[in-house]
């Protein structure tokens, strides 16, 4: 099977919802054994005793909690091999002068510091080892001017921190990769929208595709690139995003063209 995991251990931070979690599920459906470790320890383990895993609650800002979190694994689970940096917080757009410098401190704790840490964590003990693949979780939002001063430089760096990572550890055999969802209708989008924060038609229209992406095409696109259908590619950021940052430009030519046919 394509993208079969065989068996090998694989850790989700933020793996208790969203993104995460769905990378979790299917996972654990091509066979890796699947470690969901999340702040949220009750999600945690709801999410572990469906797909057959284990749980850890973690704090991924805390240097301590993920180095205690690596140790257990591997010593009750078994050396990681796969690892997703799905933990993160997200940001509501507003201007710079309304932005409090404790959202803009913890998006960067947690989005970047907490990414950083939970790849040295792991991605050290790989690279003894001479295997590994970490997938990092950035944004289209690092990649493109947006109303989140604080969320998209995180993410911003999270690819960069991607790119020098896969050069630090590729002689020892360690990929690392980072993806950027587009929006993706995850619960924490959902409840932006459902509050009347988000506009989920400006969201579809400014796409190629005409739609938001689900969290399972995140997983589809994290699975292959842990697996050895691609050991050759590191050190990229893969947007999946429905062309929205294709799209964007289109709109001084009149807008994206309507569907032809039925």
């Amino acid at each position: 099977m394509v993208g079969e995991l065989n068996d090998r251990v694989a850790v989700v931070t933020g793996g208790a919802s969203g993104i995460g979690e769905a990378c979790a599920r299917l996972f654990a459906e091509r066979g890796a054994r699947v470690v969901v470790a999340d702040l949220n320890a009750e999600r945690a383990e709801l999410v572990a005793g469906e797909i057959g895993g284990t749980a850890y609650a973690v704090d991924v800002v805390s240097p301590e909690a993920q180095e205690e979190l690596a140790r257990k694994v591997e010593a009750e689970v078994g050396p990681t091999e796969i690892a997703v940096t799905s933990a993160g917080v997200g940001q509501r757009p507003q201007p710079p002068e309304e932005l409090r410098i404790t959202t803009y401190d913890r998006m960067i704790e947690i989005d970047l510091k907490g990414t950083y840490l939970t790849c040295l964590a792991f991605g050290r003990r790989m690279a003894l080892r001479g295997r590994g693949a970490i997938v990092t979780i950035a944004s289209i939002t690092g990649m493109r001017s947006t109303p989140l001063h604080s969320y998209g430089p995180a993410k911003a760096a999270v690819i960069s921190l991607t790119e020098g990572l896969a050069a630090e550890w590729g002689r020892s055999g360690v990929r690392v990769n980072s993806i950027s969802p587009g929006y993706t209708l995850t619960p924490l989008l959902q409840s932006a929208i459902d509050q009347g924060l988000r506009d989920p038609t400006l969201l579809e229209e400014n796409s190629a595709l005409g739609r938001m992406v689900a969290p399972a095409e995140i997983a589809r696109a994290a699975a292959f690139l842990v697996s050895d259908e691609a050991e050759a590619i590191t050190g990229i950021n893969l947007p999946v995003d429905c062309g929205w940052l294709t799209a964007g430009s289109w709109a001084t030519y009149g807008g994206l063209r309507p569907k032809r046919g039925n």
